[in-house]
């Protein structure tokens, strides 16, 4: 996932209603961009080559492309994004005519020699908006126009990035992110099977991208350090016989997901937070006894997170604690 981290409420049976940074997603309808091209002209080269070394690590393709006039033409389909360096009429002009439909044509953003702006114009839940983002963490500010994040809200298709999953109905989600700008569209249900499922043009179908991925579930004290969390997770996994590459995303409560020690850690190690609301933690209490259950009715969150965001909502480590700061639990 992204550097970008993203929270969700949830149902009673464990569903996630997630916002978050990139994943991997083969079969992911476009959501996600693994890779990019940054094209450039010749005299802004070395400002291209700044983005490819500062960015360049969280993505699978990173080429630098000198600009010509046929040049978006020449690769188009070849990239997830184009990164234009460039003024955004430019790019405009050079590939309205190639723009067919969202969910396959790639994304495109355009950013200043000066890392000023970072300006998703097409594609922003497919890539654009997640570039911008990644190009945020160089300097640049991330002009965001579609409509949820203008509004300060994440679409659909970010909240399935936090949870490594993929949108499997595309077009839904013209409907399922007008919910989410009027604060209607409410937790997303988890449906565990086998079962055979209707569903209308307005419900979003999200599939998890893997069967056999682990969640790490996390409490904290108030004010925790990035530090405390990223060596209470080593410690976590050191335990088990996963490790880092084997974590879907971090799950926590919706009373932590402001933890900035959380957030940066989770920036830190490209993974998405979901963060779960009381029912669904209730729902899934873990086998250690929690003192925050007496004193204000929350049960244990690491182990209850772990286990709700699990695909087989099994707990593979019981709450260990870090100096006093951290809780992890690990789930599958």
């Amino acid at each position: 996932m992204s550097s970008g981290t993203e929270n969700a409420d949830t149902t009673d049976d464990g569903g996630s209603d997630a916002e978050g940074g990139h994943c991997s997603t083969p079969d992911s309808d476009g959501e996600v961009a693994t890779e990019i091209a940054i094209v450039s002209f010749d005299r802004k080269m070395d400002t291209a080559e700044e983005i490819e070394a500062g960015i360049g690590d969280r993505y699978e393709t990173v080429d630098v492309i000198e600009y010509h006039g046929d040049v978006f033409e020449e690769h188009w389909g070849e990239y997830d994004c184009f990164v234009g360096l460039m003024a955004s009429g430019i790019a405009m002009r050079k590939t309205a005519h190639l723009l067919d439909d969202k969910w396959d044509d790639p994304a495109i953003c355009v950013v200043d020699e000066e890392l000023t702006w970072a300006i998703p114009i097409t594609g922003g839940h497919h890539g654009a908006n997640q570039v911008a983002q990644d190009l945020a963490t160089m300097g640049a500010v991330p002009a965001m126009t579609t409509a949820s994040e203008a509004a300060g809200k994440r679409g659909v298709e970010s909240r399935a990035k936090a949870m490594d999953a993929h949108i499997v109905n595309g077009d839904s989600t013209v409907q399922t992110n007008l919910a989410v700008l009027d604060d209607t569209l409410g937790p997303v249900a988890r449906l565990d099977g086998p079962k055979a499922v209707l569903v209308g043009d307005d419900v979003t179908v999200l599939k998890r991208n893997t069967d056999d991925g682990i969640v790490v579930g996390t409490g904290s004290v108030s004010g925790a350090s990035k530090a405390a969390f990223l060596a209470a997770w080593e410690t976590a996994l050191e335990q088990t016989d996963d490790d880092l590459a084997d974590v879907e995303f971090v799950a926590t409560a919706t009373r932590k997901e402001d933890e900035d020690g959380l957030l940066a850690a989770a920036r830190e190690l490209d993974l998405g937070v979901v963060a779960f609301d009381k029912e669904t933690l209730l729902a899934h209490e873990g086998p250690t006894p929690s003192k925050s259950k007496e004193l204000i009715g929350w049960p244990g969150v690491s182990e209850a997170a772990a286990i709700a965001g699990g695909a087989e909502q099994e707990l593979v480590l019981e709450k260990i604690s870090y100096e006093g700061e951290v809780t992890v639990a690990i789930g599958r």
